[in-house]
């Protein structure tokens, strides 16, 4: 303990890691402790964690369980996708994106109590640690950020375990223990550790949650339509629906056909490389997706640019910078692109994979009179000739000089 707290805004699940960092907080820091719980979409009942605070005796004023759900898909997720992230080539970013939300909201509740501290239950050796406190520094540098696993000795389940008896900490079990450490929101399912930490081993089928395998994928392929507007699915198959209701349905449809698992070694900020899964089955739909409508709508010079700068925007929000200046920048930029990517994207879903079969836009830059094969009256093609010539110049130039040489 480095200073004194008098109280801390603790991120909490009601599982044992965060129940046991409850009654830690309690007991070393001897501070009043707000419980606030986020509902991302991970589909966990989160009622208990109320029951569980109470039972800390943490003051029922003090127990925030907040909806987050649209706000986390229409002011996080769908900003993200706009630009098309992907970091390193494959993961669709579904913690490091929920994290500031939860970041800013815990400083939020923290003025609001009058609190002088946030916690959260992150390691010391992965992102979110990072992710969690740059938030937290972002909206309110005052605040002491207390983060137990850096600071303790309890550095194995087992102690927790163990520590979680001696303190009479109730530990619920529901059914078999995953051997794996998860996180989930509505926009994917992480799995790590266990047997992941061995890059050569194939997870166990059994480990998936959300998704069929492809192999056992229904036979008959579904087709979608997802429609657009400025950048963001607003329907799906015609019909209008929110944010976070598209994300989840099409997380449904996704998962029926065996769509969006994948398996990487990933890059972490703090160094090391790391093991994970996911499933992202609605993410991966939309991602498709939405490059399909850009297709036809998206000037090449600004797809192209896009594509330059989404790799520096991907790095950005993994590790932990979605509150900066820097990131606010490329949003701006990239938001300013999707004023006229409207229209909509059929989809054909089959046993793992998304095809496109069908894009239209009233706002197309698709002109068949330019693109046909066939005999038209608006392109000169001998204009190519030239077109060519002067692109090539420099190559012209350099070979009449190197010729000199020879």
């Amino acid at each position: 303990m480095e200073q004194e707290v008098k109280k801390v805004v603790l991120a909490y699940s009601g599982g044992l890691d965060t129940s046991v960092i409850l009654k830690w907080l309690q007991d070393e820091y001897k501070c009043e402790v707000v419980t606030f719980t986020a509902d991302l979409g991970q589909g966990e009942e989160l009622e208990p964690a109320r029951k569980k605070a109470l039972e800390f005796g943490i003051k029922p004023e003090n127990i925030f369980i907040d909806d987050l759900r649209e706000e986390f898909v229409k002011d996080y997720v769908f900003p993200m996708f706009r630009a098309n992230t992907i970091y390193e080539g494959e993961y669709l970013l579904g913690t490091s994106i929920a994290r500031p939300l939860i970041a800013k909201r815990q400083a939020e509740i923290a003025k609001l109590t009058g609190a002088d501290a946030v916690s959260h239950g992150a390691t010391g050796k992965g992102n979110d640690q990072v992710r969690f406190e740059m938030g937290y520094l972002a909206h309110d540098s005052t605040l002491t950020i207390i983060a137990p696993w850096r600071e303790w000795d309890l550095n194995s389940r087992e102690k927790l375990l163990a520590y979680a008896q001696e303190h009479g900490i109730s530990i619920e079990k529901k059914g078999k223990k995953s051997p794996y450490s998860m996180d989930a929101n509505l926009l994917h399912i992480s799995y790590e550790g266990g047997m992941l930490e061995n890059p050569n081993v194939e997870p166990e089928e059994s480990m998936w949650l959300w998704s069929v395998s492809p192999e056992n994928a229904p036979d008959e392929a579904q087709y979608i339509e997802i429609g657009y507007q400025n950048g963001d699915p607003i329907t799906l198959d015609g019909k209008a629906l929110s944010p976070a209701t598209i994300l989840k349905t099409l997380n449904e449809i996704g998962g029926r056909h065996g769509i969006g698992r994948i398996d990487i070694v990933e890059n972490r900020f703090v160094g090391m490389k790391a093991r994970g899964c996911y499933e992202t089955p609605g993410g991966t739909i939309m991602l498709k997706a939405h490059r399909a409508i850009e297709s036809i709508t998206l000037d090449r010079e600004a797809a192209h640019l896009k594509d330059e700068m989404m790799p520096k925007y991907a790095k950005l929000i993994y590790n932990g910078f979605w509150f900066s200046p820097e990131r606010e920048m490329l949003q701006t930029a990239i938001d300013h692109t999707q004023e006229f990517v409207n229209g909509t994207v059929r989809l054909k879903l089959y046993k793992g994979s998304i095809m496109v079969v069908g894009r239209s836009s009233d706002v197309s830059l698709f002109n068949p009179e330019y693109s046909t094969f066939e005999e038209d009256a608006v392109y000169d093609q001998k204009d190519a000739a030239g077109f060519i010539k002067l692109n090539a110049l420099r190559f012209i130039i350099a070979g009449k000089v190197r010729k000199k040489l020879n």
